[in-house]
């Protein structure tokens, strides 16, 4: 072992604690989508510490990051409106030592595009498609300037019935 170098080393748990997060990510996502009821718990280690930083893996849920600790990270909604982000989406969260917070979609899930009419009530927005309404983000109002009534495309999660949230692709 002393002729490995202790980079290397350090890169391979760096690797590792990564690969533990992602699948201790996928397998939330799964008992979210499938409702088995199954308490999935995130390994010990889930949440790694390198020379970027904290590094953190979780699901997006249409508003936030929702870390494998159970915790909820707050994402941008310019971010996640501007990246298109959907439901479900696999994302990495990287804390720098001066408290920056990083975020990167690492695993999209799959996604379809709809058609539909931007409705206002509760003080929230949503996009009405065949009688269900995907909320959408206030800063996807305000950036395609839409109105109550506005045609908007929509992406949402292709797999997931259940969605709450879209992202909004385009106004017609």
């Amino acid at each position: 072992m002393s002729d490995i170098p202790e980079k290397q080393i350090k890169r391979l748990r760096s690797l590792l604690g990564e690969a533990e997060t992602s699948l201790s990510a996928a397998k939330e996502l799964l008992v979210s989508i499938i409702g088995d009821g199954e308490t999935i718990t995130a390994p010990r280690d889930a949440i790694v510490s390198g020379p970027e930083g904290k590094v953190i893996e979780g699901v997006f849920d249409g508003q936030i990051m929702i870390g494998p600790d159970g915790k909820n990270y707050p994402v941008s909604a310019n971010y996640a409106s501007k990246s298109k982000l959907v439901e479900g989406d696999i994302m990495k969260l990287t804390i720098t030592d001066d408290g920056k917070f990083l975020y990167k979609q690492i695993g999209p899930v799959a996604r379809k595009s709809v058609i539909g009419t931007l409705t206002h009530h509760d003080d929230k927005y949503y996009v009405e498609v065949n009688g269900r309404e995907y909320q959408i983000l206030y800063a996807s109002v305000t950036y395609f300037h839409l109105h109550e009534g506005s045609q908007v495309s929509v992406t949402i999660p292709a797999d997931n019935d259940e969605a709450a949230w879209a992202a909004v692709e385009a106004a017609l």
